[in-house]
């Protein structure tokens, strides 16, 4: 494995949580993406799929989640490190609690439904038997921008 400054990592993980958003977006499903990290390999990937499969848990965060339980064999994921691109919602923050996560990256902040701190605080909650650590901001501005392109284009503006 090649030593990457942290900082570097998170972007270049976030880039590829990006590709999947943008994934996503091609199909005319909410843009975010998600990828599990476990030492310093991507071993899970997902993209919203809510419309194209009709199922409301179809997010990113739990695509991504139950196909690294799968390949692991195992549904403790405490080794592993998360990037999405938008802050959770309340049902990703409460998989990420039940799937034992050791960490969450994401890009840019959901003020109408974000369950890391914007809304609620889920991942914090300390009457929960796990607590998932936080780091915001990695290319927020990218993340925040393909979910605005989306909405614009499905409002017609552009």
């Amino acid at each position: 494995m090649v030593f990457m400054p942290e900082a570097i990592e998170h972007e270049v993980f976030m880039r590829i949580a990006l590709k999947e958003a943008e994934e996503a977006y091609a199909i005319g499903e909410v843009p975010v993406g998600a990828v599990v990290v476990i030492n310093g390999a991507v071993i899970a990937r997902g993209h919203n799929l809510r419309e194209s499969l009709n199922d409301a848990t179809a997010h990113a965060e739990i695509i991504a989640l139950r196909e690294a339980a799968r390949k692991l064999g195992d549904w403790r994921l405490g080794e592993a490190t998360v990037y999405t691109t938008i802050e959770p919602c309340a049902m990703c923050a409460g998989a990420l609690v039940q799937f034992r996560v050791k960490r969450v990256i994401y890009g840019a902040k959901d003020p109408k439904a974000g369950a890391a701190g914007s809304v609620v605080d889920l991942l914090q909650e300390s009457r929960f038997n796990h607590q998932v650590e936080v780091v915001d901001g990695v290319l927020e501005g990218e993340c925040r921008e393909v979910m605005q392109r989306f909405f614009q284009h499905m409002r017609g503006k552009t």
